[in-house]
């Protein structure tokens, strides 16, 4: 059989918002056209390795367009490709199916689209392949469609092309489910999965790889992002390597501040933590959420003056680099051990705010009004902000410490000298 190599993309959510920034304005702007830049860096990264085809496995779009600009940018790349004689097979996924996309854009000859009412197989006759795939009409599908493809072909490289959540995975809706015996059932060489936006090679008997999104959208996708380049030699995949594609970069980066009394100190750990935060992201657009962690004396002061440390960081950002946007700062420091000389005259408040904290009827009020806002999120947003069902009482009482903290630190910082505080 003849040796050749593959790409196998997905979730490109072409034009998608990318959460977290909306309200940064043209400190964003770098972000804007980042979805547009990786697929142009997957299309020329296709045809500089003069791949033999490239599978796209659901969500190109990230839901309908807002205009034709989106599907003419995606033609427009195809276009490449077509002339580079590089064969496009795809599938609808979730945020793409056919219910979702009210327009529609003629797509070039290379370009092959599976079905969304069965599967259907198609082959490569040259290099002997097979693939199997099958795009989706809903973007809610609960039936295990893994059950309906069929066994592989006798005599051929056999690829599965499919949107799924598998047996699930966090952060994602449960999305035509099944499990990696499902797969295994058909006989297949290779099955070339979307829906997940982590990168995970699930099986490697046979080969069953999620590549992620090739473009990290918020704060909860941090890291390297693009598509996957599969070697097949004599019938055989030898090789399964992540290739980075990704325009713009979201990081996260957590600073210690245990033992740290001046601010100087705090500016200097944080202006290294930015540092390699910027060495990671290659050059590329960053935008960094940072966590503020440890027992130390400037917690009161972090509470009191949550805005000032954010614009404190963000020009931090800009001395290391003009291309560096601070996303979010989260305080989760603490008071160091012992009682608090500058709380010392908030004892009795403090112990009133304690007691509500420790109220089992306050705690359930607020787990429940946690948990149907959760069941009403989307798991994007969820996702986004990390929640999960089974966090929802750890959530709660962490809302309340940190209330808790806050109304103490201005309470403090006004009694020393601070002044009022909204």
């Amino acid at each position: 059989m003849p040796s050749f190599q593959f790409l196998h993309a997905a979730d490109l959510h072409l034009d998608s918002p990318l959460r977290g920034l909306a309200r940064r304005g043209e400190l964003a702007g770098a972000f804007i056209e980042a979805s547009r830049q990786a697929l142009d860096n997957l299309v020329t990264t296709a045809i500089s390795e003069r791949v033999a085809f490239l599978i796209i496995a659901g969500d190109i779009y990230d839901g309908d367009w807002r205009d034709y600009a989106t599907g003419q940018f995606f033609v427009r790349q195809m276009g490449r490709l077509a002339q580079a004689d590089i064969p496009v097979f795809l599938i609808r996924g979730n945020h793409d199916a056919d219910s979702v996309i009210t327009r529609n854009l003629p797509l070039p000859t290379n370009v092959y689209s599976f079905s969304v009412r069965s599967v259907a197989t198609t082959t490569i006759e040259p290099l002997r392949v097979a693939l199997h795939g099958r795009g989706f009409a809903n973007r809610h599908v609960p039936d295990n469609v893994a059950l309906s493809y069929p066994p592989a072909q006798p005599g051929y490289f056999n690829i599965g092309v499919l949107h799924t959540s598998l047996t699930g995975r966090d952060g994602h809706d449960v999305y035509a489910p099944c499990s990696i015996e499902d797969l295994q059932r058909a006989g297949y060489d290779y099955w070339a999965l979307g829906h997940v936006h982590k990168r995970e090679i699930v099986s490697e008997h046979p080969f069953v790889v999620f590549p992620g999104n090739l473009q990290g959208r918020h704060a909860r996708e941090i890291g390297e992002k693009g598509a996957t380049l599969v070697t097949v030699k004599e019938g055989r995949v030898t090789a399964v390597e992540a290739l980075t594609l990704d325009a713009a970069r979201f990081d996260h980066a957590r600073i210690d501040l245990g033992g740290l009394a001046e601010k100087a100190a705090l500016m200097a750990t944080a202006r290294e933590a930015i540092g390699q935060a910027h060495h990671r992201a290659g050059g590329r657009p960053l935008a960094l959420r940072l966590s503020l962690s440890g027992a130390t004396l400037l917690h009161a002061e972090l509470c009191a003056q949550a805005d000032q440390v954010n614009e404190d960081m963000q020009a931090l950002a800009w001395e290391v680099g003009p291309d560096i946007l601070i996303e979010k700062v989260r305080i989760e420091t603490s008071r160091p051990a012992g009682p608090p000389a500058d709380h010392a005259a908030l004892g009795d408040f403090a112990a009133v705010l304690a007691a509500a904290a420790a109220d089992p009827a306050f705690r359930a009020e607020i787990a429940k009004t946690l948990g149907d806002l959760r069941m009403k999120a989307p798991a994007d947003a969820a996702a986004l902000v990390g929640w999960t069902e089974a966090d929802v009482d750890a959530i709660a009482a962490s809302a309340i410490a940190a209330a808790e903290e806050v109304i103490l630190a201005r309470l403090a910082d006004a009694s020393l000298g601070g002044g009022e505080r909204p």
